[in-house]
């Protein structure tokens, strides 16, 4: 069950400290803020983001429900002290003054200075004298700019009440913001919007990523929390969870985001109506099928290969007669049979599979082919791996194109590793495109939980949640 709470700064009518969440009687009472790596919602109002999976997790894991009291960075300090809820979550590290108890650390990160590329590099604290350094209000790389001004008294700090740290740090490309303090962690998503950022200078140690438990903790929930850190941090859970959301960030150069950033000002335009009937015909995100057409052909719609495959798409002579494509360099047959075999594709895995990994092992199908994908899956069932998990076939899928592997399937020798190369850079496309394109409306259905979640688009006090 997913129900979000009003958030008005009023104390809640729960006891101190709050009931353990039992199932059918207590949820779990979750303090979330907005923001790339804690939460946001698509453009059909499906929550997602990293920490939001991970609460998901746990509540799971406890067999209860979530109720999500949403608050801004620069409310969040004062909120921890007004408010009743058994755990924060916001990308929080723990401060031993506030008070609060706090979980075992879940990740680890640093504050950094963004700046662009073409600026002379800083590299020492001692340079900021002077300086003036945007930030978001309330946040963490505020508190630590404003202890470094206690040494640096010449320091200029302006913290930023509005919109998120993308829209901040895409100011610096506009010339209108020289530095920005964010979050290491942030570092490689945000180029993917930004690729002309640099960050030369480190503004503070490495610190933990935790829960905070509040001032009077519910012990019996305390104790089931860290079991379950523990646990998530050892049995992959973790790992799989972080890979969703940012195990694709590090695939695109910063020659690659400029050049595709490029096209979406000049192709797109042209391109976009097909896409769109496509995504009426489908229900596929017509993002989504851009993402893929711009991977397979740069939006070309008279690319070739080598091996004849052919149009925006690149399909194949057997795909496209399958599919009754008359002709595969007209863009507006090509991209619709593109995304009829993507979703043929997708309503062949299990039944049990769930997204994103329907829509990425999909992909992958659609770059090797339904034998060579089938005898990946196979070949993951004999190395007792999860034949239903991207994360895990990502692994296998490579294995293709080694002679101890690929001779024991009847499908032979595939080059694996270039489809998962594939659904890596497509994931990115994507998320460029779900930032920077709106949806078609009205909007269809969309893949719950994944890529491409629009941090423009986090909810919090003060604006609508569509549920």
């Amino acid at each position: 069950m997913l129900v979000f709470v009003a958030a008005c700064g009023e104390h809640l009518p729960f006891r101190t400290p709050l009931p353990f969440p039992t199932p059918g009687q207590h949820d779990l009472v979750v303090l979330l803020q907005p923001g790339p790596l804690t939460y946001a919602s698509d453009d059909a109002g499906a929550a997602a983001g990293l920490e939001h999976d991970l609460i998901e997790a746990f509540a799971l894991e406890l067999g209860v429900g979530v109720q999500y009291l949403m608050a801004t960075p620069a409310e969040l300090e004062e909120r921890l002290d007004k408010e009743h809820y058994h755990l924060a979550s916001a990308w929080l590290s723990p401060r031993a003054e506030s008070g609060l108890q706090a979980t075992s650390p879940i990740f680890e990160t640093s504050d950094v200075l963004a700046q662009h590329e073409a600026s002379l590099p800083l590299n020492k604290i001692e340079q900021l004298a002077g300086k003036t350094v945007h930030v978001m209000a309330g946040s963490r790389q505020a508190a630590t700019l404003q202890t470094l001004k206690t040494s640096i008294p010449d320091l200029s700090i302006v913290e930023i009440a509005e919109g998120d740290i993308l829209d901040l740090l895409e100011q610096i490309g506009k010339g209108r913001v020289e530095y920005v303090a964010m979050d290491a962690q942030l570092e490689e998503i945000a180029t993917q919007f930004a690729p002309f950022l640099r960050t030369t200078l480190k503004l503070s140690e490495k610190q933990a990523i935790v829960w905070l438990l509040g001032r009077q903790p519910n012990t019996e929930l305390a104790a089931r929390a860290a079991a379950f850190i523990d646990r998530i941090r050892h049995d992959g859970t973790l790992a799989r969870i972080e890979d969703r959301y940012l195990g694709h960030v590090q695939r695109l150069t910063q020659v690659d985001v400029e050049t595709f950033l490029g096209q979406i000002e000049t192709k797109l335009p042209k391109l976009r109506k097909w896409f769109e009937n496509a995504e009426r015909i489908t229900s596929l995100d017509w993002r989504l099928i851009a993402a893929v057409a711009y991977h397979e052909s740069h939006w070309d719609p008279n690319a070739t290969s080598y091996t004849n495959v052919r149009g925006i798409m690149m399909l194949t002579e057997e795909t496209a007669d399958r599919l009754g494509v008359s002709n595969r360099l007209d863009p507006r047959e090509s991209i619709l049979a593109g995304a009829r075999y993507l979703n043929l594709l997708k309503d062949g895995m299990p039944e049990q599979l769930a997204e994103p990994d329907r829509t990425w092992l999909a992909l992958a199908a659609y770059n090797i082919g339904p034998g060579h994908f089938n005898a990946a899956r196979n070949l993951a069932k004999v190395l007792k791996v999860d034949a239903n998990s991207w994360f895990d076939m990502k692994q296998v899928l490579p294995l293709l194109a080694q002679p101890k592997y690929y001779e024991k399937v009847k499908s032979g020798r595939a080059r694996g590793g270039e489809a998962v190369i594939l659904v890596e850079n497509i994931r990115s496309y994507y998320d460029i495109l779900l930032r920077n394109e709106s949806a078609l409306k009205p909007a269809t259905p969309r893949i719950e939980g994944v890529i491409g979640i629009n941090p423009s688009r986090a909810e919090g006090p003060g604006l609508k949640l569509r549920r």
